[in-house]
């Protein structure tokens, strides 16, 4: 897993927590809330999340510990989607094609 900068994650976190308070402050503002919005898209990139918010949690989490720290934290998560099961299949999940 490639892991950006901790500068520019650093960089990249005070300019949405910047804006983010902007915005909080003229929420009917377009173009404030577009740059607010264009941070979290930039954050999200930089730390693979899907969520603005998701990702400033990520960038702190990162920030505050080691790189190792973080990997490990990481695969500690659990993962969503479907599990690939290990081992052979059970007699009730075999193809009847296959009997």
């Amino acid at each position: 897993m490639l892991l950006p900068a901790k500068a520019e994650v650093a960089r990249q976190l005070r300019r949405y927590r910047a804006w983010e308070r902007v915005m909080l402050a003229s929420p009917a503002d377009r173009t404030v809330r577009a740059t607010f919005e264009d941070a979290g898209y930039t954050l999200c990139v930089l730390m693979g999340k899907r969520c603005a918010r998701e990702a400033a949690e990520a960038a702190e989490r990162y920030l505050r510990t080691s790189v190792g720290a973080y990997l490990q934290e990481q695969s500690d998560l659990p993962r969503t989607g479907s599990v690939a099961r290990r081992g052979p299949p059970s007699s009730a999940e075999r193809s009847p094609a296959g009997r």
